[in-house]
This record gives structure tokens, C-alpha cells and sequence, in this order.
């Protein structure tokens, strides 16, 4: 884990990840560094404080990375449980792409659902993923990420600006 000495830092994990944009936009709005993390080359903005990470081929390997450097002052951006539950444990405020923050107290249920979910689906008891994204979703994404930002900012946290 890493503090990024009192600086806000916005993690998020890219490859399926369909709130990239909005993310940036609420980045930019603070001034919080962003890193783009993935296992494949992705486009993004030409931005200072946009960092495209690229991690090799592996099981987990893009959430390693951003695990071990989530901590206090991260926001990460999410909808791998496991990950945020790892996030969570470290400090950091995690938001699943719906919008819905995950948090310590909740984070073991969230595990538990998936976990059952996950079994369901390889017995065929259960064949549909989750319900399609909405633009309702993308609106509570923008408010969760301004939500996180702006209280870790009245904690002492800054921008990177």
C-alpha cells in the first residue's frame, strides 16, 4: 500500500470498465492523477495526469497493481469484488461503475453474493449476468467519485494541482 503523501489518487481498473470517461472528467474537476490500469493498450485522453498502465498477461495481474498502491487517499474504480474488498481493507474508497461505493461494512456480503453467484452460474442454475448499464448508472458514478473526492479533500487530502 502506498500513500501518496497526502495526495488524492484515482485508480481505476480499465479493461471492462464502462465509466472511464466520466471518471476522468471528475479527476480533472479535483486535479487528482489518474492511473488507467489494464493487460492490453487503451486509448486515453493526452492528459498530464492521466497515466496509462499496461500490465502483463496473468490472472489478476492489473489487480495487483492497483492493490498494492490503494490505500488511504485512493479512489478506485471497480466492479471486482475480490479487488475491493482488497482496496477496502487498505483504506482506500472504492466505487463499483454503478455508482455503489463498497465499504468495510458491507464488503463481506458483497464477497458472499458473489461468491454464490459465481457457484450458480457454473451449475447453470443461473445463465444472465447483470442487469445492462444505465444512464442512471453513469449519473451515480459521477456522484460517488465527487462524493469520495471532495471528503478526502476535507480530510487534508489535495489534488495533485
Amino acid at each position: 500500500m502506498i500513500e501518496a503523501a497526502g495526495k488524492i489518487l484515482l485508480y481505476i481498473d480499465a479493461d471492462a470498465c464502462p465509466v472511464k470517461d466520466e471518471a476522468y472528467k471528475v479527476a480533472a474537476r479535483h486535479g487528482v492523477k489518474t492511473f488507467v490500469v489494464a493487460n492490453s493498450f487503451m486509448n486515453i485522453p493526452r492528459d498530464p495526469m492521466i497515466e496509462r498502465v499496461i500490465v502483463p498477461q496473468g490472472p489478476d495481474v492489473a489487480d495487483d497493481w492497483i492493490a498494492e498502491r490503494a490505500g488511504r487517499g485512493a479512489v478506485v474504480v471497480t466492479a471486482d469484488v475480490p479487488l475491493a474488498a482488497r482496496c477496502v481493507k487498505a483504506g482506500a474508497d472504492v466505487i463499483a461503475p454503478n455508482g455503489k461505493p463498497f465499504s468495510e461494512s458491507a464488503i463481506g456480503l458483497a464477497l458472499a453474493t458473489r461468491n454464490l453467484m459465481q457457484d450458480l452460474r457454473e451449475t447453470g442454475e443461473i445463465t444472465g449476468g447483470p442487469r445492462p448499464f444505465s444512464p442512471r448508472d453513469r449519473s451515480a458514478v459521477l456522484s460517488a467519485l465527487d462524493v469520495a473526492m471532495t471528503r478526502l479533500k476535507r480530510a487534508g487530502f489535495a489534488g495533485a494541482g
